[in-house]
């Protein structure tokens, strides 16, 4: 086959944050940082006044300003993101610009969130320097590192140079007491979720299935990780048949990815899976998209991006337990070999499925990763996640990501990590009662449910529980991130377009086994 355009060899990487940290006072650190050009103080609201961290009288006083009077007549509330310029003439040796940002209760979410906003303000600075976090916990430390990295995150540009004034700062330098472990953490997560979003904006005619599958190769090793891809041939020859069928009418054709951690030291451990959906552009096959539906679907690979830098994450944070990650990779296209309404695919390991939606392509590709893990990998558990239907969104906005799981236990745990992570999740019902609207005539299972379906909506709940056909019992969970995983604006730690979402959550999770 013929690819529709050159690809690149290595993922476009967009501009940087870089997060360093130092002890002593403010005014130092200033007076000693040559290349500083903004410098910030957290404010925060205790009982009716509204005060400035230890260091901001000693900042002000060398800017000649009375704290107070500003916080006055500039009506600072303290609340988390809430960002006020300082208006100064700034002696000789001090950054030209001075901010005053709000840090709500002081919690890690409230610090992430001033973080963020204030990164975003930073935009087109060389060098911020702040104590933003001074003296909070582990968790309030990654949670700054965090804020910052990706409140100011800008996508990689095809070709063209970054305005200036749009680009994240360059460097923060945290002045104050800042746990090494919570920096450490920190940008571990951030550099993983800027990786997911930079795999997720790169546009589909330079990301195709071969592309993508050679990034994994690559980084994987370098960080040291075992890869394994199957191409076309491979993939017939193994009986792959939701990928080969939802890849069958692209011109790049579809590939499979495994990715294996294994951490010295730890033997005899089954392994967690990591699944994530690769679609790298859906046009919903003949089912065709809207116009406007189809715009976006260059990050419907949103879930497998989320996994790759979970993975190459892992050896860096020190996860102790093995883990596997499994892409499913190919574009949904509409053409001559396209699979069709009516279709039945057999996907891996041999069930049947009656086709009704080509544009419910997702769930076929999960469904050979799924049954891969199940036959071939003795899983202690398995997460898929896929930016997989539009119901979710629907029925939970943009800002949560719907949690299915066959056990309490591990919804609990995935659970407990979102919040941590700031990312959200609702758990959802797998609710027996709806297998039905699955059932085929003709086949094993349909995929979607059909004319003369017992329930009317439902759609996300239906996904899930054709994908649980396919785990042969396993320890399992689904999280469906369609909303979250784009987002229409900026807001808090996320930025406009791709989020990567996800990525945070998995490793906390993975963080929290022993």
């Amino acid at each position: 086959m013929v690819a529709v355009a050159p690809v690149q060899v290595a993922p476009r990487v967009g501009p940087r944050t870089s997060v360093a940290s130092r002890s002593g006072s403010l005014v130092s650190a200033l007076r000693e940082t040559v290349d500083a050009d903004l410098v910030a103080v957290p404010v925060r609201k205790t009982g009716d006044t509204v005060v400035a961290d230890r260091h901001g009288d000693q900042v002000a006083a060398a800017y000649g300003v009375d704290l107070a009077a500003v916080i006055g007549a500039e009506r600072v509330k303290g609340g988390a993101g809430q960002v006020v310029r300082v208006p100064v003439m700034a002696p000789s040796g001090l950054p030209q610009r001075f901010l005053l940002v709000g840090i709500g209760d002081g919690s890690p979410r409230d610090l992430r969130r001033a973080a963020a906003a204030l990164s975003r303000s930073a935009r087109g600075r060389s060098h911020v320097v702040t104590t933003l976090g001074d003296g909070s916990s582990v968790e309030g430390a990654r949670a700054v590192v965090e804020g910052f990295v990706l409140g100011g995150y800008t996508p990689p540009s095809a070709g063209l140079k970054p305005r200036e004034d749009s680009s994240p700062a360059a460097q923060v330098t945290l002045v104050g007491s800042h746990p090494a472990t919570g920096l450490d953490r920190g940008r571990a997560h951030a550099r993983a979720t800027v990786l997911a979003r930079d795999l997720t904006e790169t546009p589909a005619n330079l990301k195709n299935p071969d592309w993508f599958a050679r990034q994994a190769a690559d980084l994987g090793a370098a960080a040291g990780l075992d890869v394994r891809i199957w191409h076309e041939d491979q993939l017939a020859d193994e009986g792959f048949g939701g990928v080969l069928a939802v890849g069958s009418g692209s011109a790049t054709p579809p590939r499979f990815v495994r990715i294996d951690y294994r951490p010295e030291g730890v033997r005899d451990r089954r392994p967690v899976v990591l699944v994530g959906k690769g679609i790298t552009f859906d046009t919903g096959g003949i089912s065709i998209k809207p116009r406007t539906s189809m715009v976006a679907m260059k990050s419907d690979m949103a879930g497998a991006a989320v996994v790759l830098a979970a993975l190459l994450a892992c050896p860096e944070i020190g996860i102790r337990r093995p883990v596997t990650a499994l892409l499913p990779l190919a574009e949904n296209a509409f053409g001559a070999g396209s699979y069709r309404p009516g279709d039945v695919v057999t996907t891996y390991g041999g069930q049947t499925v009656e086709i009704l939606n080509t544009d419910a392509e997702g769930r076929m590709v999960l469904a050979d990763g799924l049954a891969y893990a199940a036959r071939h990998l003795d899983p202690e558990v398995i997460v898929d996640i896929a930016t997989l239907t539009g119901a979710a969104s629907l029925g939970l906005g943009r800002r949560h990501a719907a949690l299915y799981s066959t056990t309490d236990r591990l919804a609990e745990a995935l659970a407990t990590a979102a919040t941590g992570s700031g990312e959200q999740v609702w758990r959802m019902p797998l609710v027996d009662e709806y297998r039905s609207v699955l059932d085929s005539t003709v086949a094993d299972i349909r995929h979607v449910t059909g004319p003369g379906a017992e329930i009317s909506g439902g759609g996300s709940i239906a996904a899930a529980l054709f994908l649980r056909e396919f785990t042969a019992g396993a320890r399992w969970a689904h999280l469906d991130i369609a909303g979250p995983a784009r987002a229409e604006r900026d807001e808090h730690e996320a930025t406009r377009g791709a989020t990567g979402f996800g990525t945070r959550l998995l490793l906390r999770w993975l963080e929290g086994l022993h």
